[in-house]
């Protein structure tokens, strides 16, 4: 595998986006800082401290790029296939590629194209904040190899409540190295949760929520992940995105 080397200008993949038994919403280009409603809870306090970090080649987390550029974050989640890739559904758009490990301008497993798109009837309809996840499935031309075979993956955690010490990760779109945050989350809502995580901007919308090896939530949800970058929300996994992986994954 060649690890390709770009500055701000990025590799691009073309993709065509298919919808796998649900709805599909393309074109928008929204990011976590974009409020989708007004009247948000109060934020958390005492938030804990965020660092940057340069994620090895096998990291499952990566940024999302289109038109050059990468403008939101996702995550490689376990499959028989492995190809498939969680991040939030108002990350959605045209032509997207997805650069696993991606750290100070290197895409050490090049870039992989995002060749079909699935998400919640809801949000297709009416941008349901608690459906705001999307499952890509991934491939790169050439390379026989399943993604999750290189970068491993973590397993889709649903029903799971909503109080959790997770690790949190995301691409702000203005660096190229993701930002990491422990933290302690919430229930904010009767189908969102919380957590206090400073400095994570517009681009780190799709970032996992992990806990104990299993993805539990992705940056998104009320007010597309929040209106500050000190405060993140995601969508509850529960029975609905429990559904939509099974559409994925037969």
């Amino acid at each position: 595998m060649v690890a390709i080397k770009f500055p701000r200008t990025a590799l691009t993949a073309a993709a065509a986006l298919l919808v796998l038994g649900t709805g599909l919403v393309l074109g928008t280009g929204t990011t976590a800082d974009d409020a989708y409603a007004e009247g948000a809870p109060a934020p958390v306090t005492t938030p804990p401290a965020v660092t940057t970090s340069a994620k090895p080649a096998a990291s499952p987390i990566g940024a999302l790029f289109a038109d050059e550029s990468h403008f939101c974050t996702a995550s490689v989640v376990h499959s028989a296939a492995g190809d498939l890739v969680l991040t939030a559904a108002h990350c959605v758009r045209d032509g997207m590629a997805f650069a696993p490990g991606y750290h100070d301008g290197v895409a050490p497993l090049g870039m992989w194209a995002v060749t079909s798109v699935a998400v919640a009837d809801g949000w297709t309809s009416s941008a349901d904040p608690d459906l705001d996840f999307a499952f890509l499935t991934v491939r790169q031309a050439g390379n026989p190899a399943a993604l999750e075979s290189l970068t491993g993956a973590n397993v889709l955690g649903t029903n799971r409540g909503f109080e959790h010490r997770i690790t949190l990760t995301g691409y702000p779109d203005t660096v190229d190295s993701p930002v990491v945050c422990d933290g302690d989350t919430a229930r904010s809502g009767t189908y969102q949760l919380r957590v206090a995580c400073p400095g994570f901007p517009d681009g780190t919308s799709g970032g996992p929520w992990v806990a104990d090896g299993a993805v539990i939530g992705v940056i998104g949800g009320y007010q597309l992940g929040g209106d500050t970058p000190d405060v993140s929300y995601s969508a509850y996994f529960d029975d609905d995105i429990a559904k939509l992986y099974a559409s994925v994954t037969g």
